[in-house]
């Protein structure tokens, strides 16, 4: 078991941000008789989830619809088959932004050339006195 504080520091998060994971119901840990959080097995399973996601550029509503899957499905089996899925969506969207950056990079490289040839024509031009 874990109090907030400990949890916190193991994932390198600040208590603000759990209590934030908690309010969103991504994470329900247990109270002690004085209210106190702690947080068991199944949360800290429950954190590396959300912390992978957040590290995959999952939306906090994508990452949420995976961790609460494991209450409706203990065979892991659709939170499986709704990780494949956004994993698949966030693929489709990295490759897109691969190819716009593809073009960005040789539209640079065009405006570099083109740059060059004229910063040489110019350069020659002053030595040769023309203009």
């Amino acid at each position: 078991m874990y109090t907030i504080s400990e949890l916190a520091k193991e994932f390198g998060l600040t208590t603000r941000t759990l209590r934030y994971y908690e309010e969103l119901g991504m994470l329900r840990p247990k109270r002690t008789e004085t209210g106190k959080r702690v947080y068991g097995k199944k949360e800290y399973a429950q954190l590396k989830i959300i912390m992978r996601g957040k590290k995959y550029g999952f939306s906090l509503v994508e990452i949420k619809d995976i961790v609460l899957l494991f209450d409706k499905d203990r065979t892991g089996i659709k939170q499986l088959e709704k990780t494949i899925e956004t994993a698949g969506q966030k693929l489709n969207e990295i490759n897109e932004r691969i190819k716009e950056l593809d073009g960005l990079k040789q539209d640079f490289e065009q405006v570099i050339k083109g740059f060059t040839e004229t910063l040489h024509d110019l350069k020659v031009n002053d030595k040769t006195g023309k203009r």
